[in-house]
């Protein structure tokens, strides 16, 4: 690499010999100026990343807003006129009236309807009307209530008195009507007496879960059958005939292997148009009699 020329030497030399005479002289060297500084911008301070950080005068407008916008909502939801229960829809009766639910759900008109407790009054309809299965209840938005309801349906009827009471397919008896419904068959569960198998049967099982018993049957006949079931009789609990019009007879036994009964009965019954008596109580082997 080469190094420094005459000239640079030269000028170096001078340059030592200024800087000697000067301190003999006692007078100061001049020193450099300092290079001049940009001034710094004022504002809050920044994020490590970069991005400005904001100012209090910013957060405390940020947390205003939200108070006030904050304030507007409880006020529309609670304290506003608009915003409340003045109409009650119900959907889905068949034997209910609309008027009948609504009386039973109580639901507050006048009231927030956001205040409105939709399961208090579901519970209600549940307790009050027991023809109900299943409700829905629902705010709409902006001045109703919803009420959505699916009734229970008779599998089967028990004659009390002068009534009729109406079972659904989980054995519960939820109405008593004046007129027994058609197509409807009626249930009954024989009067045990002495010691024998009918008796211990009723003993061990019970009559409410006999009836259970004799409702799984009903929901399991074919149409055709069901339409023309009369009665369904129970005497034990491996022991549930049908009795049909034209004196038909249909020994079921228990309620197991459901299915399977209704398939082997609807084929007998279109094999022996003309038979009164069908045993299909082990459907693997039906029998069939009568002309």
């Amino acid at each position: 690499m080469a190094g420094p020329t005459t000239a640079q030497r030269g000028d170096s030399k001078s340059g030592k010999s200024k800087l000697r005479l000067q301190t003999k002289l006692g007078l100061k060297p001049k020193s450099r100026p300092k290079p001049k500084q940009k001034p710094s911008k004022s504002g809050p301070p920044r994020r490590p990343g970069g991005r400005r950080l904001p100012s209090r005068r910013a957060l405390i407008v940020s947390a205003v807003a939200v108070v006030l916008v904050g304030g507007a909502a409880l006020w529309a939801l609670y304290g506003s006129s608009w915003l409340r229960a003045t109409q009650v829809k119900v959907a889905g009766t068949k034997v209910l009236t609309p008027g009948e639910v609504r009386d039973a759900a109580r639901v507050p008109l006048g009231a927030p309807l956001v205040s409105v407790d939709t399961d208090a009054i579901a519970a209600r309809l549940r307790a009050e009307l027991p023809r109900i299965d299943t409700v829905d209840v629902e705010r709409s938005w902006p001045h109703g209530i919803r009420l959505k309801v699916t009734e229970r349906q008779p599998e089967a009827l028990i004659k009390k008195g002068a009534k009729f009471v109406e079972v659904d397919s989980g054995g519960v008896r939820f109405a008593t009507v004046d007129k027994p419904p058609k197509g409807v068959p009626f249930l009954a569960v024989e009067p045990a007496k002495g010691d024998g198998p009918t008796a211990s049967s009723l003993r061990r099982f019970g009559p409410d879960r006999l009836r259970e018993e004799a409702v799984r049957v009903a929901g399991e006949l074919p149409a055709a059958v069901r339409k023309d079931t009369r009665i369904i009789r129970v005497r034990s609990y491996d022991s549930i005939t049908l009795e049909l019009t034209d004196d038909r007879k249909v020994m079921w036994g228990s309620s197991e292997r459901g299915a399977e009964k209704a398939r082997t009965l609807t084929a007998l019954m279109k094999a022996a148009r003309g038979a009164d008596h069908f045993d299909v109580s082990a459907p693997s082997s039906p029998a069939v009699s009568g002309s």
